[in-house]
């Protein structure tokens, strides 16, 4: 019986087999060496001879009977194979050190990541010697046998079958597996079949295609250089600037090799792309999901590694290098992370165990038909610790600031992209998921408890009450939410033929009315500009020099609107082509006048977004904005002013969103003094027309737009401007 279950892989209890064991007459020890022709085992602690192992029936099993030891002390086994002669120290001695660390997962969700997973130890046996080696577990609670497999075995599901806990976790410790030794575990399912071998869940790294294996990886190795920005003192995100750029990093820029274009690694976007992201002025720099994920095609946002950074870029370190090096330069990294869905690869966790470990079981609450994935069992305990574990790993492993969560809205609803009779009904009978929003609370009171600094957002597309609220409040507890309202109206208005807008008017002015419901970015995100959508300039209607007028003139407008900001790769430099995954941004496009323009203008309204208090103070308080005209829809003019928390500085924004110029153009103000041109989009240095040359208007007191004072303004044709009080003396 016990050939039969170590031959077959299908044994559950390894140490009730393996390694050293006592009864009256003495000790034994047993071990499983596929391959081995002889073994002998060897005391540990002085090198001692112990015995020469018989082998059993001319199997794997090999025996060594020791009647003189009631005891069996810590041994290695050297074994001859037909490929030479090696030692090494047994496993299945080390029962205790293999159990422990699961007993007490459920208690942390740090504990995921600090216990599953390949975690590298130290074990202190005592006679002053200490064994190194790795401790694998695995949570697989309806598999009949689990093995772990790898390099150090090659790759024989027979060579170290794992113990199987009470809890469903399966353990074993491997004396000698260091750091960048591959591995994956094989698996039966309950009826004895193998599965396709599984990469790690809680991988620390991993392989691309073909093997896709799991590596072990060694967190203490890297050196943190950015103490300063981890123990910032005063960072409000809600007062301060925040305007993101968002980059695939894949596409932001690829480099020439004899295998044609290939990915820069981590280490060469910190040095070519942390450069461009300072001198243009943006705060913080978003990623697309750099978790681990088989489809270039998919974006990252069908992730099989929730803890492993994707190994197309470079290893763990290399990652913690980049996002080191934007510390050092005072850049925020931003990550989307997805626990909305991931993909059924057979190597991942799509019926892990031969069973539905991870997903819902019944597909109209399991499958995401947009997706063709699967999704997340939101009830499952140990589920729900994997995922919270997951956004933990991110912020303490890798520094990271801040977790954009990806289609929250697909989470929040039973019944998202479903037809009648597709999804079940709540226990209230109504379409919230209650478990995905518990869940989403969780994770967002353990991340803004036990980091501070960092942030979560949401994606999240409807009018779903109180996203970025705190849970204590009845929120959902993220620190801020996309405005996806914003954006669709803005779009959808700007991509209209001017002649047109009077009509669209409200579609600019609507989001005042809800603008602080929630703490807003406004996003010009990836999803805009793809799938036929077309670039952000290629939006715009008109002839070329309209266009790019109408994208400076948006682009200002923004800005100026309440919310932080965020824009994606190629919309800076007016790039006229949609984004393609498999190519760089058409960096080219910077050799002509036209996109040199855009992005000294993008690179302008970062900066005075930052360095204007009235700007950014006040993004989510009604108290740092007020409209000066928002019916002038004849005209399709926009006029409003931002003020600083102080409401002592005040910027007014006038947006004229037509091709036709307006001399001597009379705006209400209240105050009456200089008014200085911060901003004007129109500017010939934006490669706009110049029409107007002014830097200052000086107010009259003339009543308009209920002010008791007016200026009059130049205002170009398809141009925003900034001007700001100055108080005469």
């Amino acid at each position: 019986m016990q050939l039969d279950v170590l031959q077959a892989a299908r044994c559950a209890e390894p140490f009730n087999l393996l390694g050293p064991g006592q009864d009256q007459s003495g000790g034994w020890i047993r071990a499983w060496l596929p391959g081995a022709t002889d073994v002998s085992v060897l005391e540990l602690a002085s090198g001692k001879h112990l015995g020469h192992m018989q082998q059993q029936s001319g199997s794997a099993l090999f025996e060594l009977v020791l009647p003189q030891y009631q005891q069996v002390p810590l041994y290695a086994l050297e074994i001859t194979t037909l490929d030479g002669k090696f030692e090494r120290i047994d496993p299945y001695q080390f029962k205790e050190q293999a159990y422990h660390a699961v007993h007490f997962v459920d208690h942390d969700p740090q504990n995921v990541y600090q216990q599953l997973g390949a975690q590298l130890l130290e074990l202190d046996v005592g006679l002053d010697k200490t064994i190194r080696g790795t401790r694998f577990a695995v949570y697989a609670p309806n598999a009949l046998a689990v093995s772990v497999i790898g390099d150090f075995n090659w790759w024989n599901d027979t060579a170290h079958p794992m113990q199987k806990t009470s809890l469903g976790y399966w353990v074993l410790f491997v004396p000698g597996i260091a750091a960048g030794t591959r591995y994956k575990y094989a698996l039966k399912d309950r009826q004895g079949n193998s599965l396709p071998h599984k990469a790690d869940p809680v991988g620390f790294q991993a392989e691309q295609y073909p093997s896709h294996a799991s590596v072990v990886y060694e967190h203490a190795k890297y050196t943190w250089q950015d103490e300063a920005w981890m123990s910032r003192q005063g960072w409000d995100p809600y007062h301060q600037p925040m305007s993101i750029y968002e980059v695939h990093l894949g596409s932001w820029r690829r480099k020439l090799s004899d295998n044609g274009s290939v990915f820069l690694s981590y280490r060469e976007l910190a040095s070519v792309l942390l450069p461009y992201v300072v001198e243009m002025g943006y705060t913080h720099l978003e990623i697309l999901p750099v978790s681990e994920h088989p489809f270039d095609g998919s974006w990252g946002y069908q992730p099989v590694g929730l803890f492993a950074p994707t190994s197309r870029f470079g290893n763990p370190d290399d990652f913690k290098y980049f996002v080191d090096q934007c510390h050092q330069h005072g850049i925020g990294v931003i990550i989307d992370w997805v626990p909305a869905h991931f993909p059924e690869d057979g190597h991942g966790l799509a019926r892990f165990d031969g069973t539905h470990v991870y997903e819902y079981e019944d597909p109209r609450k399991g499958w995401h038909p947009d997706w063709d994935s699967c999704i997340y069992d939101f009830g499952k305990n140990e589920v729900r610790q994997f995922l919270v574990a997951s956004a933990l790993y991110w912020l303490d492993k890798f520094h990271i600031d801040g977790l954009r969560v990806d289609a929250v809205a697909s989470m929040l609803y039973l019944d998202y992209s479903r037809k009648d009779g597709e999804w079940i009904p709540n226990v209230d009978g109504g379409n919230h998921n209650y478990e995905a929003i518990s869940l989403l609370r969780w994770m967002n009171e353990e991340a803004y408890r036990r980091f501070p600094l960092a942030m979560t957002i949401a994606e999240e597309s409807t009018s779903f009450a109180k996203v970025s609220r705190p849970v204590f409040e009845g929120g959902l507890g993220f620190g801020f939410k996309w405005n996806m309202g914003w954006m669709h109206d803005s779009l959808h208005y700007i991509a209209k033929d001017p002649a047109y807008r009077r009509y669209h008017h409200n579609e600019l002015t609507f989001s005042m009315v809800y603008a602080y419901d929630e703490s807003f970015i406004l996003p010009i995100s990836h999803d805009e500009v793809v799938h036929g959508k077309g670039s952000l300039l290629r939006k715009m209607p008109g002839d070329e020099w309209q266009q790019a007028a109408n994208l400076r003139c948006y682009a200002a407008f923004m800005y100026g609107h309440p919310g932080k900001k965020l824009n994606f790769m190629g919309n800076e430099i007016g790039q006229s082509s949609e984004w393609n995954h498999d190519s760089s941004v058409q960096w080219h496009l910077l050799d002509y006048d036209k996109h040199q323009g855009i992005q000294l203008l993008y690179q302008s309204l970062n900066r005075l977004y930052c360095q204007y208090p009235a700007l950014h103070q006040c993004d989510h308080a009604a108290t740092g904005f007020e409209w000066v005209d928002h019916q002038n829809s004849e005209q399709s003019i926009l006029a409003f002013v931002r003020k600083s928390l102080d409401s002592r500085q005040k910027i007014y924004v006038i947006c004229n969103f037509t091709p036709v110029p307006h001399q001597g153009f009379r705006m209400g103000v209240t105050d009456a003094g200089h008014y200085k041109v911060l901003l004007n989009s129109d500017d010939a240095q934006y490669w706009g027309s110049g029409y107007s040359d002014k830097v200052a208007y000086v107010s009259e007191q003339q009543t308009w737009h209920g002010k008791p004072h007016s200026v009059q303004i130049d205002l170009p044709p398809l141009a925003t401007l900034y001007l700001i009080y100055e108080q005469i003396d």
